[in-house]
């Protein structure tokens, strides 16, 4: 959870300062800033910084989700081996009540 709260702050700052930064220089260019408009070229632009900037929190959180999700992928197939197991004995079970009813 800490490596998503981390990344998710990085990547939040990262657009906030490049929209900062876009609106600035609109406003320096004009006398106006279309605030749509330099919300979403600093979107694309953060976007694609993100992608080098923010390489090892992203790896870093991955590594993580990946570690996770293993280990809830090894707990299921625990328990569905126990309910196998389970399963095969109570099978058994039932197949030696029907086998000694038989006799």
């Amino acid at each position: 959870m800490k490596d998503f709260v981390i990344y998710t702050l990085l990547r939040l700052g990262l657009f906030l300062l490049t929209w900062g930064a876009v609106t600035g220089a609109w406003l320096l260019i004009t006398d106006k800033a279309a605030l749509g408009l330099t919300f979403l070229i600093a979107l694309v632009i953060s976007g694609i910084g993100s992608y080098f900037v923010l390489a090892v929190p992203r790896e870093r959180l991955a590594r993580h989700v990946e570690a996770r999700a293993s280990r809830a992928t090894a707990a299921i197939e625990e328990r569905r081996a126990r309910e196998d197991a389970a399963a095969d004995a109570a099978e058994a079970e039932a197949s030696r009540a029907a086998d000694d009813q038989q006799r």
